[in-house]
């Protein structure tokens, strides 16, 4: 009887021990699983931002153009106009779009009322787009800063 326990001491520190080298193994591969997503994370985000600056670098060229052509103030005004054209283009390709809101009416995910205005139109509809809203896919990165109507006061004036 004293065998079988000395035996099963054996035992289970042989299992304890592999047990724990198990463990360690699990361990050292789960840092290394951890590291090596962080690395291709980072690396992801570096192609992701190369991809975006070489698809702005032709509207860089563009600005470089137009600052070395500036004798004409109507030539320069109309490649400004065009390099904006071309710039809005590049970035609506990559997700961006501009919120739509006059004569909207006011929703306050996409809209942020700076003013309100004493109106002939329904209440809540938005008179005036102060600074413009865009998404990126489909989510809110800036609120239109809008102005949006009220109802008349009906009191009597004297």
């Amino acid at each position: 009887m004293v065998k079988t326990k000395q035996k099963a001491k054996k035992i289970a520190k042989k299992d304890e021990k592999e047990l724990k080298e198990t463990l360690q193994r699990l361990q050292a591969e789960f840092e290394n699983y951890k590291k090596r997503v962080e690395n291709e994370n980072a690396n992801f985000k570096a192609r992701a931002e190369a991809d975006f600056i070489v698809s702005i670098l032709p509207v860089l060229d563009n600005f470089e153009l137009a600052l070395k052509n500036h004798a004409s103030p109507q030539e320069f005004l109309k490649g400004v106009e065009l390099i904006y054209t071309q710039l809005f283009q590049t970035l609506e390709e990559k997700g961006l779009k501009h919120i739509e809101c006059c004569n909207e009416k006011f929703d306050p995910y996409k809209h942020e009322a700076l003013l309100t205005e004493e109106s002939n139109k329904k209440e809540n509809t938005v008179l005036q787009e102060l600074q413009k809203g865009y998404t990126f896919n489909d989510k809110v990165i800036r609120h239109a800063k809008v102005k949006v109507s009220k109802k008349k006061s009906g009191g009597k004036q004297k």
